[in-house]
């Protein structure tokens, strides 16, 4: 890199100099006498004052007579290399980049223990009929198809805004999606409700609990994710804990029915969460700056530069459940709908998520130590040494690819020695059977493997949003969905429904192979993204 020998250089006295001054502290390295024009422009200065102050002609030959100076006065030099982090901050760092990873699953462990310890959830329970249950599993995939591009929103610009301590910014434009979520809601509830009048596809009593399920959790979802970018997740695991106790309450002690009572918690959740992320905003806007007054850019220019990221969350989670659509619409056995809940299959599908718990702190540690190390290491590099540059994160890359996946199987084969090993106590003690239904140690075995090889994938995915790269992790999705589909859909018809899992298992093979070879094509050109990005 090219600095100022400013010993050296600020020798002389003078205006002049005084000038120059003014502008490397703006522009430490100009790259010619045309942009240190502009920034005399930018300053005030016209050809009037320009000849009045230093006898030129114009801007532009005072702009000559600077750069002539500074091409004088340029030299070569390293920058100092920063201090390696010390044993015990380096430890403090993992610590909480595995924890951050830990809490962000916590939520699903809860409710994964209450359903093995009290057969029910704040929005499940063991023993409901196949059409309450069919109701509920519609309303909970169409809320997340419907939030996932309005929490990447909300996670993409909220989160940007608060790490540069605009907490007013942050809270104007996530309400803003906030609303704009509950807008979408309103939409997708009356096309809803006007395809299956038309169609006549469920009746009206499970279409009633389809839109309850689907708006509550809809909501419930927005608030997780402001907590979330407001490093809040604790908070909604106890409101989630809250919200069973609730139903425990209205369900086992009062003796209401479940739905009901699932419903007055899913309205407490749901309004304590949206009264907790506005009092997180106004706790935090407090400890802003006095006189900071800032807008938000153009609606149109927000729409634009966040419409990758809300593409990746919508196919993240048709991705996800998109499987689980294939198996329950197989028509193998007595189809009432069109979509027919398969207990075995989503039990299988819910006991492998555990393996998320454990992988996403592994994602957390591994990312952030990935951008650690470049943010630290980059001005270390001179353009002539952009080969060794990128040699060295592709190379780390590879290490901690390796790292992430022996860690990944390995936390896959845990969950399923303790699965297998609780399952009889299971069904002993709660009376729940876990692994004793074929189906369901079927499903529960290809899933572990398809999650753990999903961790991978995620991985690069966040990489690569952290180098500002949105559209190739969506396009990649993309395909892994169309692969999903293309594998499970004649997979469940041929053989059996439960066979829809393999769509699952190559759409995330093929997610992860793209994704990987995009990330090592960035770290290939990497000078060349990290400048795109920044």
């Amino acid at each position: 890199m090219e600095q100022i020998n400013q010993p050296d250089f600020f020798r002389k006295d003078g205006k002049l100099n005084l000038l120059l001054r003014e502008i490397l502290a703006h522009r430490l390295q100009p790259e010619n006498h045309y942009e240190i024009a502009a920034i005399l422009e930018s300053f005030g200065w016209n050809d009037a004052r320009a000849a009045e102050e230093f006898g030129v002609e114009n801007v532009f030959d005072l702009a000559a007579d600077l750069w002539d100076i500074v091409e004088k006065n340029i030299r070569a030099t390293y920058f100092s290399p920063d201090e390696k982090m010390k044993p015990l901050a380096y430890f403090w760092m993992v610590f909480r980049s595995f924890m951050r990873g830990m809490i962000f699953a916590l939520p699903m462990a809860v409710s994964v223990l209450s359903m093995l310890t009290l057969r029910f959830s704040l929005w499940s329970y063991v023993n409901l009929t196949l059409e309450v249950a069919t109701s509920i599993a519609i309303g909970t995939i169409m809320s997340f198809m419907t939030v996932g591009g309005f929490m990447q929103a909300i996670a993409r610009r909220g989160y940007m805004y608060i790490k540069q301590g605009y907490f007013n910014l942050a809270r104007k434009i996530t309400f803003y999606y906030i609303k704009l979520g509950y807008v979408a809601v309103v939409v997708i509830v009356l096309m809803y409700l006007f395809v299956n009048t038309v169609f006549d596809i469920f009746p009206y009593r499970m279409t009633f609990i389809v839109v309850l399920y689907f708006f509550f959790l809809t909501a419930i979802w927005l608030s997780v994710t402001v907590m979330c970018i407001m490093e809040k997740e604790l908070a909604f695991t106890g409101l989630l804990a809250t919200g069973i106790f609730i139903v425990y309450i209205f369900f086992v002690v009062l003796k209401l029915d479940i739905i009901l009572s699932q419903v007055i918690a899913l309205i407490f959740v749901t309004v304590t969460g949206i009264l907790l992320t506005r009092h997180f905003f106004v706790s935090a806007e407090k400890k802003m700056e006095r006189g900071i007054s800032l807008v938000l850019p153009r609606t149109s220019i927000t729409i634009y530069t966040i419409l990758p990221y809300f593409a990746y969350g919508f196919l993240y989670f048709t991705f996800l459940f998109a499987d689980r659509v294939i198996a329950w619409s197989t028509n193998d056995v007595y189809m009432p709908y069109l979509i027919w809940f398969r207990g075995p299959y989503e039990l299988g599908l819910d006991l492998a998520l555990l393996t998320l718990i454990l992988s996403m702190g592994f994602i957390e540690v591994i990312v952030n130590e990935i951008m650690y190390t470049l943010e630290v290491t980059q001005k270390d590099f001179l353009i002539m040494h952009v080969q060794l540059f990128r040699k060295k994160f592709l190379e780390m890359y590879i290490r901690r690819f390796i790292v992430i996946t022996i860690l990944s199987l390995a936390s896959s084969l845990g969950v399923y020695y303790f699965i297998n090993n609780i399952s009889a106590i299971a069904v002993a003690a709660f009376e729940i059977e876990l692994l004793t239904n074929s189906t369901t140690h079927f499903v529960f075995i290809v899933a572990l493997v398809a999650y753990a090889l999903l961790t991978i994938a995620l991985m690069n995915a966040l990489i690569l949003f952290s180098l500002s790269q949105p559209e190739m992790i969506s396009k990649a999705m993309l395909i892994g969905l169309v692969v999903d589909l293309v594998v499970g859909f004649p997979l469940s018809r041929w053989f059996d429904y439960s066979y829809a899992i393999f769509g699952l298992l190559a759409g995330v093979v093929v997610f992860l192979a793209i994704s990987t070879k995009r990330v090592i094509n960035v770290l290939n050109k990497l000078e060349f993204y990290l400048y795109a990005s920044s």
